[in-house]
Parts: C-alpha cells; sequence; structure tokens
C-alpha cells in the first residue's frame, strides 16, 4: 500500500498518468463488470474492483480490492467509502445504474479528487428513469415507440382494452424492476393480463407500443463523448438472437457498418447533443416495418454487457473515458472491425431451445453460427471468472432440480 501511495503523490497529473500511477475504482456486477476489469487490466491501468462478495469478476486475475473494507458497500455509501480511501486521486467508472447515480450525485471536492468521464446529475436521472427518458425523446423528435405513463392500478383499470393491444409493462426504474420480478417487463395483449400483473408491480409503471419484429430488426449504436461534447468514437452492432425471447437481451451479435443504420446514428447524435451528454453509451434501437423507420428503445449512460466486445473490435472506450476523466487528451477512433460476432454462450443456448421448438434452427446451424465469434464471458488470457460462472450456475440448476425432486 506504502508504494501506490507513494506514486499517488507526484505533483504532475499527466506524470501520474505516465507512470501509471492514477488507479480505477470500478463499481458493478457480473458480465458489464468483468469486461471493464479486462479492458483496464490489459491496458494495464491500475484497478480497484467494487462488487458482491460471491461474483464471478472476483476470480479475475485482473481483480484488486480497494485498500479499506468493501465488504455489502453499497452506492448509497460511495460518500464516505471514498472519504475513507488513502489515495490522493482516482478515476471512478461505475457499471450499473445505480452506481451511476451515486457517482454523480458526489459533493464537489469529492468529485474533482474521484473523476469521472459522465453527464451531469440531471442528464444522467433522465437517462436511467425510462419515463424522463421517454419524454426527452418526445422533446427533441426522436422517433420512439409510443408510451404512456400509468400512475396507480385504477388508471390502468380505467384504459381501453384497445390500449393492451400488443403493448409492454415496463418500470420506470430497471435495476429496481428486474432484482423484484426478474424480468425487464411484461408483454400484454389484452386488459385482464395487464391487470392480473399490475397485482404484483409497484406504480408508477409505463405501458409501452411493442414494436414487432424479429431480433434482427435491433440494433445498437455505441461509442464514447468527451467533455467537449465530441463524439470520439462510434460502432454499430445488430442483434441476431436474444433470450428471453421478445424483452430479452442480446446472445449472439454482430458488428455492422454505421451507413446500414445511418437514421439510427443521426437521431442519437442529436439526441445526445441536445442533453448535452458526456461518457461511454449504448443506444438500442428497434426497426419498425410499420413505418420504415428506427425508433429508439433505451440508453445505457454507462458501460455496458458487450464493452470488452468493442474493445476487441477496436473500440476501447474504457481508456477513452479514463483519459477524459483526467483531463488529458482524447484520440477520437474511425475504425472497428465489421462483422465481428459475440455469444454469450450459456444464454444463447436457451435462445437455441427455444427456436429448436419452433423448428426455426437446427442443432448444427446453431453451432455454425456462433462458430468463430467472441464468447462474451470467456477470455483465454483470463478463465477462471468463465469458469467459476459455469460451475455457479450447473450448482443452482442442480439445486433447483433437487429441490423439484423432493417436493
Amino acid at each position: 500500500m506504502a508504494a501506490i501511495t507513494s506514486h499517488l503523490e507526484l505533483p504532475n497529473i499527466v506524470d501520474d498518468v505516465a507512470q501509471g500511477s492514477v488507479p480505477v475504482l470500478a463499481f458493478g456486477c457480473e458480465l458489464t463488470l468483468i469486461g471493464v476489469t479486462r479492458i483496464l487490466g490489459r491496458d494495464k491501468i491500475p484497478l480497484y474492483v467494487v462488487c458482491d462478495g460471491t461474483d464471478f469478476v472476483r476470480s479475475s486475475r485482473w481483480y484488486s480490492e480497494p485498500p479499506v473494507n468493501v465488504h455489502n458497500l453499497r452506492p448509497d455509501k460511495l460518500t464516505l467509502f471514498l472519504r475513507s480511501l488513502p489515495l490522493k486521486r482516482a478515476v471512478l467508472m461505475p457499471c450499473t445504474d445505480d452506481w451511476l447515480r451515486a457517482v454523480s450525485s458526489l459533493p464537489d471536492a469529492l468529485a474533482r479528487r474521484f473523476p469521472a468521464s459522465i453527464a451531469s446529475p440531471a442528464v444522467i436521472q433522465t437517462m436511467v428513469d425510462k419515463w424522463q427518458f421517454a419524454q426527452l425523446l418526445e422533446q427533441t423528435g426522436t422517433p420512439h415507440p409510443e408510451t404512456l405513463l400509468i400512475s396507480s392500478r385504477h388508471h390502468l383499470e380505467s384504459l381501453s382494452e384497445k390500449c393492451f393491444n400488443r403493448k409492454i409493462l415496463k418500470p420506470l426504474s430497471s435495476i429496481d424492476f428486474a432484482r423484484k420480478h426478474k424480468v425487464k417487463g411484461y408483454l400484454v395483449t389484452k386488459s385482464a393480463e395487464a391487470r392480473r400483473i399490475s397485482a404484483d408491480i409497484d406504480f408508477p409503471v409505463m405501458l409501452q407500443d411493442f414494436i414487432p419484429g424479429p431480433p434482427s430488426a435491433n440494433v445498437f449504436v455505441e461509442g464514447f463523448v468527451d467533455r467537449n461534447g465530441r463524439t470520439c468514437a462510434r460502432l454499430a452492432r445488430q442483434r441476431l438472437r436474444m433470450y428471453p425471447p421478445n424483452l430479452g437481451n442480446s446472445t449472439l451479435s454482430k458488428t455492422v457498418r454505421l451507413t446500414e443504420i445511418t437514421e439510427a446514428v443521426n437521431a442519437l447524435d442529436h439526441l445526445l447533443s441536445s442533453a448535452p451528454y458526456r461518457g461511454i453509451f449504448s443506444a438500442e434501437f428497434k426497426y419498425d416495418s410499420r413505418d420504415s423507420h428506427f425508433k429508439m428503445l433505451e440508453i445505457n449512460a454507462r458501460p455496458w454487457w458487450y464493452v470488452e466486445f468493442a474493445a476487441r473490435c477496436g473500440m476501447d472506450l474504457c481508456r477513452l473515458a479514463y483519459l477524459d476523466a483526467l483531463d488529458l487528451p482524447v484520440t477520437p477512433i474511425h475504425d472497428y472491425q465489421v462483422g465481428r460476432r459475440c455469444v454469450l454462450l450459456s444464454n444463447d443456448f436457451h435462445a437455441y431451445l427455444g427456436a429448436r421448438r419452433g423448428d426455426a434452427l437446427s442443432l448444427r446451424s446453431w453451432v455454425r453460427s456462433w462458430s468463430g465469434a467472441d464468447g462474451a464471458l470467456l477470455a483465454w488470457d483470463d478463465l477462471r471468472p468463465a469458469i467459476t460462472c459455469t460451475v455457479s450456475s450447473v450448482k443452482s440448476a442442480l439445486n433447483k432440480r433437487i429441490s423439484k425432486y423432493l417436493q
């Protein structure tokens, strides 16, 4: 610890960075956090990781605990935690929405000591609150699904039957909703179905139009905006498969050219400049064949599941965010590998099972589709997280089967 502290006492921040002595404190969990950990580890940037004690990220070769106790550290205790650190400075990199909110809300003195390349608190709140985000899309004229705020169960019951034809009941806060319900939202087709579901959800919620189409209709524009409002990196990715179906996450995707989704790119550029935005982003769009427009669904105002894949394709967004947080020059990245694929194999197996039941995908076609693709979790220079996660998943599945058998 003494060696780290002495490095941090260098008077010039450029010298600090040149000697690799300004560390990153990364906060989050699972796939996003392991991606950030690996990127910074490979970049040889000093790193401390804050995550749950059972998280597979802890098995990474680049995992390192902060120099103070972080047992059960929660976002609402971030200020106290940072004040206790024996570090002169460090860059903060939040990898979940709750940590993002906490970092954006730090007192000014701590924010200067622990800088982060993120947007202002007001902009972040707009991005993570799904209703405020829907209003921003409306105000900026960004194509998006029709969205209605439902204030109460009584409000929901007062709506006519036609309001529930292929709609999504979505939360205002994804992270809180996912913790409780283990899903992103609920797809409903009739009012009776919505009323049944609403008995177990907290209001207010949103009722949003569900855009029909296969997983390949979903595209992502991902990149980085620096402190001067410059978009310094931009990458396009297309979803090929997802799980769970309809309201899930990508299990297989590939990079595509930005020129293939120009409308989405232009819409996002306008939105980010209107915000105004700073930091890493991943924006999701879905092509609506009913009116031939890309509709923006949501945006992650931070690193996301496939941030490591972006780095493998040539877009090291975490390094850009690190330099930007320290007010150092950021060199834009203009090129990335097009046609490269990434698979989250454990989840893609479930996507395959669903497609197989509908005779849409054979075993041979499934294997061929991800053969040669990057593994979202698997990394040959950091195998233990994938092994740890796999063992944990197998144990969990076995325990569920045993419990079911014993009932």
